[in-house]
Order: C-alpha cells, then structure tokens, then sequence
C-alpha cells in the first residue's frame, strides 16, 4: 500500500459532482466520482457505494473524506443515490427490493465497462449500504471481487432494526419514520433541472409509510427471507470483510458470516458504535481507511499486502468499566483467533439455583415473576450511534424489577468471546409472552454493567417463522442465545443474569401483564470463556485514523440534544423524551455547505410514553423536520408519526408535509389499523 504524504492535497484526483448512470429501463441514477486524474490513461479498480441518503447535501461531508481517500490510494470510487432517493430519477418504494439489487448490479456491469476502470469492482458501505453489498454479492455479478460489509446483517428478520427475538422493537418505528421523510425529499434541481417539482411529486405520492409495512410482516416470512443472505451462505463467493462494533446493533451477524461463508473472509469487531471505526466513539478509533485499502489493494490489485496472512477473527476485548451514559473511549486489547467457532473456546456452564448461579445444579422448584412495564428505561438504544445518552446505564433499577441470579465472586479474571446461551424451562399465564435476559458484570460497589442481553417472544420458542401462543400453564423447554460479547470480568466482580418480562421502550410490550414461573437447577447458562493466548500480544498494530480533507458543514443553528425521563407520580406514567438537531442527516438544526451555496437543516423529537402496571398505555410519537434552501429556492418536509395499540391491533397515524418557499405543495395522511399476531 502506498503511503500518502499529504491528506489535503486534492491534486492529484479528479472529482465529477454529479454522473448520470443509465439502467436498462432508463431510469437514470445519480452518482459521485472521485478518481486519479491519471486512470484515463492508466486504468484502476472501482468501489462502489450505493446508498438512499442523499450523495450531494446531507451525506456529503461524511462521503468526501473517505471517497476522496480511496480515490488518492488509485481508485475510483463512486456514491450512487438509490433510485427515487437525493438526485436519482424513479421512486423508492421499500429497502433492498429486486429493483435495488438490479440496479446495483448494473452499475457494477457499468463500472466494469469504463476506460478508466481496470474491470476489477469492490462495493462497500455500512448499515444500507453494508446490507446491499452482502446481497449484491449473492447475485455474484462477474466484475465484483471483493466486498466490505459494515454494521450489517446476514438475516433481514433476526437482526435488524424491525424485530429483536421476535418482538417489536420501536426503533421500527423511528427507522421507518426517518425513511419516510428521506423518500419524500427533492432532488437538487441544480442537478435535476426544471422537473425537479414533478419528480419531487411523484415521490410524495409514492410514500408509503415504512413502519406500517414492516409491522404487517410480524415473523420471518418471504418478505424478510428476500436479502437475508443465511438462506444460501454458498451464493456468495467473492471476499468478504465484515466488520462492526460492540456498541451497534448488528454485531451478531459477524461470527454468523466467518462460519459459514465458504470463501475468503475476515472479521473485525472494535468497541465502535454504528460508524465507521475511524471516525467512532467508543474509541479506540483505528486506520480504517488503511486496512481497507489493503483489503482492496489485495483483492483488486493483486498485491500481497499480507492481510490474509493474519487470524481471521480479531476482537476488542472489553475491560470491565464502570456504566456511564456513553464513553469517550472503551479501554480493552486487541485479540484474535485464526479460525472461527474457535476449539480454543470453552463452554462454562452455570445453573440458575434460588438466587444464585452455581456450577452444580441445586434442588428443583420454581419461581414466578412479572416485571414492570416501565423496566428497560436504563437498557440505552437498542443501536449506538455514539450519541450522549444512548448507552446503558447502571441496571441496579432494572435489576430490582426483574428475577435476579448472582454466581460468586471471580477467584480468576476471565474473557469472554461469542454468544452466551441460555436454556430453561418456563412457563407462562398468557397465550403472549416475552423473556428479556440481561448478563450483568456487577462490581465489587455494587454497580451493575451490562455486558450482553437476548430478548425471546416466547411464541417463537419453536422459531420465527410459524410463531405459536404459549398453552397458560404448560411448561416449555425454550433457549434464548444473548448477544455476542468481548468482555473481560475481572477478579472479586460477580456475574449477574437478570430476567424480566418487559424491556420498555426497546420493545413494544406485550398486551397483557404476563406472570412467567422458571423451574430452579433445571435452566443453566453457557459462557463463551476464552483462554488467554500469548500470541494476540504480538498483533500488527492498526494505523492511526485518518482521512483525506472534506467539505465542513458551517453551523448555523444547533439544537442541543436532550434525554429527558419524567414519570408522574399520581398516574405512575413514565414519560421519555429525546430532542436533538443532526441525528442521521445533516449534523445540525441548520448548516451551510459552502461548496454548493445550500442550507440544510433537520430536527427530530421522539417520545415514548407507558403507565407501569397497563401495556395498552403505550404510546411512540416522532416529529421530524428537514429543510434544503439556496438563493430564494427553499423547501421543507415535515413528517409526524404516531403508534399505540389495543389489545388486538396496533393503530399507526401518519401525517407528512411539504412545503415551496412556506407554501404547502404536498401532503399525505395515514391511519391504519394492523393485526397483533403473537405480539
């Protein structure tokens, strides 16, 4: 890999704003190109991102940086607007649909048919972007090589931000809502010309909302088995990097990729939250952009640049810290193993007795409990994007309302790498019930850090796809894997597993206060214990995190973000309250990009509200505002959601906006009512 000297000097690149890319039904596609000025005469590799989030304004500081990097490292690399999304022709209906998957494979046959492009085509991206470039590879388009996956899942059900173990999460609700609101933005009619209003209609007409969508699809049915690659590992055959972070919400998949790919494949798991690892909180951030160019150099290039001579697996172990609302940096080092599942990888099993967790099974009995409604206020957001606030804090209150078990205190330190499993017999007094389990590294003062969790909708005891109501007072043998970890709990710390009934409001709870009883010396929980190797002392070292210089967005306004909890004493209703300016747009109420002479703008407020002892109380509200403005052109959406339920259905409403210059040039509404199935 070849060093650069000078991360600010744009010399040597060239970069074309906007490319129009003609699919086969004539839609054309928005594009970015950053590339050597050279590759006219002197062919290179492309990479290709492909994403809805608007390549020209809101995601613009956050491409340069990167693309412009790949591009100084002698690649071209291309932001592409999905169709109907920032400055692309057509309209987006849905994430990941047939259309998408075509499009990107006509890109990359694009791509590859370009005098500049040596025929060699990576595709990367996080979240959406981690998510297509997974699923493109399973179509195993000929000029694709190699791929980067991050923040993504193998499984569009079990692991993304719709459903959690089969129950609902709100951030379905708060996902679907922002996706609302981007599918109903302009194109830049400096790009798109006069037709801009006419395109900006046909995509306001074409909204449907996503939340409403996804709650119709309750378990793993065909909507969700399409893009989910587990459903056929051997379709991908290119090279696949998967990487992710501790603090996001889709690590789980990366153990999943490395067994069972049959291909070339690493993995990477940092402390990092829903971002790119050199530009994430919790740090350590690292040289992401390097070891990607190494990945690519490797694949793309034909060059030896030795990354598939390193372990396959490598992983932050966590030191034990004390919960805090978020963290700066995550203290820890770095591990690896050169195969995964690991044989060096020991299952410790302890048993849930009276109270405690011991290595023998006690006496038989059982317990019964019932959580509040309100448990789960402490348990942060189900995915960091490494905001203030957001991470989970101290769990002694969510421990009080839950059935606790506690082993001894640790003679020895010990590591723990992968998914801990956890088996037992239950039972439950409603035909719907829930089984949160939260790991917890308890300190020697008491305070209680949770360092991995699984939620289980006890109707999908069986599976996710053809849940089942539980029989009230028959016993059920069921297993609940948590959350993969890389967590040392030292010495004089004891483990703790909490179980409880409601995880508000990650989840949408259930419609009837449930009790659930658990038989005693029955159940066990199996730990991931990862002997210590001499070896992950001697790891190359990654580079410091860098990038190339981009474009800063010039604050004009800024909107502090504010988590609020307020909990009314007479009525024992909690309220819970986020405001905040940025979030996944633009970084600020209001800012100006001065390269395009354009002001953008969003605001977000999402409330949850629930009463502790009645789950048909439970209340989500989102209000989303985004403005794009330059020289008297001025455009405003405005998108309010709103989901409660009875017993039997769940009633979402939906109100979206637009406006010209104030004037109101668009709306829509929604109120819909959809079945509860086993939720």
């Amino acid at each position: 890999m070849t060093e650069i000297a000078d991360l600010s000097d744009l010399s040597g690149i060239e970069e074309i704003e906007n490319i129009w890319i003609p699919m086969p039904d004539g839609v054309r596609l928005a594009a970015r190109l950053w590339r050597p000025r050279d590759a006219a005469g002197r062919p290179v590799p492309a990479i290709l991102e492909f994403l809805p989030y608007r390549k020209r304004d809101f995601m613009r500081s956050r491409d340069e940086p990167m693309h412009r990097y790949y591009a100084m490292s002698g690649y071209a690399s291309l932001r592409v607007d999905l169709r109907g999304s920032g400055d692309s022709e057509g309209v987006l209906h849905d994430e990941y649909s047939p259309a998408e998957h075509a499009d990107a494979v006509a890109i990359i046959e694009w791509l590859a048919e370009q005098p500049w492009c040596s025929g060699a085509v990576g595709m990367t991206g996080i979240s959406w972007g981690g998510f297509n470039a997974l699923q493109v590879a399973a179509l195993a388009p000929p000029a694709l090589k190699a791929i980067i996956t991050l923040c993504a899942a193998d499984d569009r059900y079990s692991d993304d931000a719709h459903y959690k173990g089969g129950c609902l999460l709100n951030e379905n609700m708060q996902w679907g809502s922002i996706l609302m609101l981007y599918n109903a933005l302009p194109p830049d009619p400096d790009i798109s010309g006069p037709g801009w209003r006419d395109q900006w209609k046909a995509r306001i007409e074409a909204v449907e909302p996503s939340p409403m969508v996804w709650m119709r699809h309750s378990s793993r049915d065909e909507y969700w088995r399409h893009g989910s690659v587990c459903e056929d590992w051997s379709a991908i055959r290119c090279p696949v990097y998967a990487i992710g972070g501790w603090a996001d919400g889709y690590t789980n998949a990366i153990p999943r990729l490395l067994e069972n790919l049959s291909g070339p494949r690493k993995g990477l798991i940092g402390p990092w939250a829903h971002a790119f690892p050199h530009d994430a909180v919790p740090g350590p951030a690292i040289g992401y952009l390097q070891e990607a160019v190494r990945w690519w150099d490797h694949w793309l290039k034909g060059r030896d640049t030795g990354i598939m001579d390193e372990p396959v697996f490598r992983a932050w172990m966590q030191d034990s810290i004390p919960p805090q609302p978020q963290y700066e940096t995550w203290p820890g080092h770095w591990v690896a193993e050169s195969e995964w599942p690991s044989p060096r990888i020991e299952q410790r099993r302890l048993y849930l007795n009276w109270g405690f967790l011991a290595d023998t099974p006690g006496t038989v009995d059982e317990i019964a409990f019932s959580s509040p409604h309100t448990l789960g206020v402490r348990g942060g957001e189900w995915c960091g994007f490494g905001a203030d606030g957001e991470a989970a804090r101290d769990q002694r209150a969510d421990d009080g309302g839950s059935l606790v078990f506690d082993s001894d205190a640790l003679d020895d330190p010990i590591e723990l790498l992968g998914a801990p499993v956890l088996e037992l017999d239950i039972m439950a007094n409603r035909p719907v019930a829930f089984l949160i389990a939260r790991l917890c590294d308890v300190h020697p003062d008491g305070a209680s850090s949770r360092i991995s969790y699984g939620i289980l909708n006890l109707c999908h005891r069986d599976g996710h796809d053809a849940p089942q109501p539980m029989v009230p007072g028959k016993w059920y043998r069921v297993r609940l894997t948590l959350d993969v970890l890389g967590q040392t709990v030292p010495a004089g710390h004891h483990l703790r597993l909490g179980l409880s009934t409601d995880y508000w409001p990650m989840i949408w709870p259930t419609p009837e206060a449930v009790t659930l009883h658990v038989r005693v010396a029955t159940g066990f929980l199996d730990l991931p214990v990862r002997p210590p190797r001499a070896e992950d002392a001697l790891l190359p070292e990654f580079g410091p995190p860098i990038a190339a210089a981009g474009s800063q967005h010039k604050k004009l306004r800024h909107l502090p973000m504010r988590r609020t909890i307020e909990i009314d004493l007479a009525t024992s209703e909690m309220v819970y309250t986020l405001r905040g300016d940025g979030g996944e747009l633009g970084g600020a109420a209001l800012s100006r990009i001065e390269e395009i002479n354009l002001d953008i703008g969003y605001t977000m407020m999402k409330r949850y509200r629930i009463i502790e002892n009645d789950p048909l109380s439970a209340q989500t509200e989102l209000s989303q505002a985004a403005v794009l403005r330059r020289n008297g052109w001025s455009v405003r959406v405005e998108c309010r959601t709103r989901l409660s339920a009875t017993a039997d259905a769940f009633q979402f409403s939906g109100d979206l906006e637009a406006f010209e210059a104030d004037v109101p040039f668009a709306s829509r509404h929604w109120t819909v009512a959809i079945p509860r199935q086993c939720l």
